[in-house]
């Protein structure tokens, strides 16, 4: 069923009673085409453009737990591509094009909110950095301003632009296109629209193991569901592509630290856009319920576990205080961590794998959901092609063998 106008209408008289499930959850069948290892956004965008623009669909996308309950449900939903090199800003800009046109598509409202993204600059080499930013961005096609502390102030009301606070803050770059979007959201649309097309959306699925063929070439995977087989595999599970890909035999260059993040008490509009602060390693939006999202640098030691350390949202919310003074006595209702996979130069690797029919998606860190439709879109396009797509070439496995990193640590906008 689509969703339109009249058809809310014609619910709203039935009394909401006849919406249908929004996607099946069919028996895995024994083979397929593709299998797409991971239901988060990544997987689920890119069995949705395999099946929408390259026509195939008789895909299957496998989750160990259940849609939405990885990293897709545990981020921040900040959305933007001012990065700094060329090879990221093509990859981050490509996805927020998708995102700017993304509900329409998938006919499931996402809540793309482009409200503009603020990176704050305290002191004279953040200037130099974000100056740099500005005018590669610029050179890029990608749009960004510089703002003095009376502009961004005037832009974001309450931001505390004193002299004496322990980081002044001496300007601002701003990315007016960029925004959040409602993660649980882009998770049920992608999953809704690839069910639509045929698409199989197995949960409670683990991957316990792949299937090799005599020459080395993929096969399948074992589940905790039985044994499936594909001659083409994508791997799309976040801060856990390491361990699934040890099945395999083959070792990731990640690690995989916990990411934590925090919820307020709703408010009425208080931040009318993302501000975001490498230098105090916290950014903060507000979400359309009302709740200031916030967000910290990740822990200091590597771990699969999502609690993480209290120091850390200590000293984070400590930073947002000295930002926003109006909010210290605003309470938090929760915290919770996800897992972010880490690369030595701190861009993903995305593409083919040593081994033929088997591809991944993995080492986003902290710039996993603003690249979930680009993501999604070149991780199908390198699967239905055979070969990495053009904008997706330069983040492959092999570069850290070539030595040709694409280091974007100083442009994550959050320490990791």
């Amino acid at each position: 069923m689509r969703f339109s106008f009249l058809s809310l209408l014609r619910q709203a008289f039935a009394g909401h009673r006849g919406w249908p499930e929004q996607w099946r959850s069919p028996e895995p069948k024994r083979v397929y085409d593709v299998v797409i290892v991971g239901g988060g956004g990544h997987g689920l965008a890119a069995a949705w453009y395999l099946a929408s623009e390259f026509g195939i669909r008789d895909v299957a996308v496998l989750e160990r737990g259940w849609i939405g309950s990885g990293n897709s449900g545990r981020n921040t939903t900040i959305v933007r591509s001012n990065y700094l090199l060329e090879e990221s800003e093509a990859l981050y800009d490509h996805s927020l094009k998708l995102w700017e046109g993304l509900s329409q598509a998938l006919n499931y409202n996402v809540m793309f909110s482009p409200r503009g993204v603020m990176m704050l600059a305290h002191g004279h080499h953040d200037r130099v950095v974000l100056t740099r930013h500005l005018h590669a961005n610029r050179l890029a096609g990608i749009d960004s301003e510089w703002l003095e502390p009376e502009a961004a102030r005037a832009f974001c009301p309450g931001l505390n632009i004193s002299s004496t606070i322990r980081y002044p803050i001496v300007g601002a770059t701003l990315q007016r296109r960029g925004g959040v979007a409602r993660h649980d959201a882009v998770v049920w649309g992608f999953a809704r629209a690839a069910s639509a097309l045929g698409v199989d959306i197995v949960e409670n699925c683990p991957v316990t193991g792949f299937l090799r063929n005599p020459d080395g070439s993929i096969a399948g995977v074992e589940t905790g569901r039985g044994t499936i087989r594909a001659k083409r595999i994508g791997v799309s599970v976040a801060g856990h592509t390491s361990q699934v890909m040890d099945l395999a035999g083959l070792r990731m260059p990640l690690e995989s630290y916990p990411l934590q993040a925090l919820v307020s008490e709703p408010l009425k509009p208080v931040i009318s856009c993302v501000v975001l602060s490498n230098t105090i390693h916290a950014y903060i939006s507000q979400s359309d319920k009302g709740d200031l999202v916030i967000g910290a640098g990740t822990d200091q030691y590597v771990s699969y576990g999502q609690n993480g350390g209290p120091q850390i949202t200590a000293h984070t919310l400590d930073a947002i205080c000295e930002l926003f003074p109006a909010l210290r006595r605003v309470r938090m209702m929760r915290n919770w961590g996800g897992i972010v996979d880490n690369t030595v130069d701190r861009s993903p690797i995305l593409g083919t794998t040593p081994i033929p029919g088997l591809y991944v998606n993995c080492g986003w860190g902290t710039g996993g959901f603003k690249a979930t439709p680009g993501a999604g879109h070149l991780l199908a396009a390198t699967i239905a092609r055979g070969e990495p797509h053009p904008i997706a070439a330069p983040f492959s496995l092999d570069r850290f063998a070539r030595g040709r990193l694409i280091d974007e640590a100083a442009a994550a906008a959050v320490a990791h």
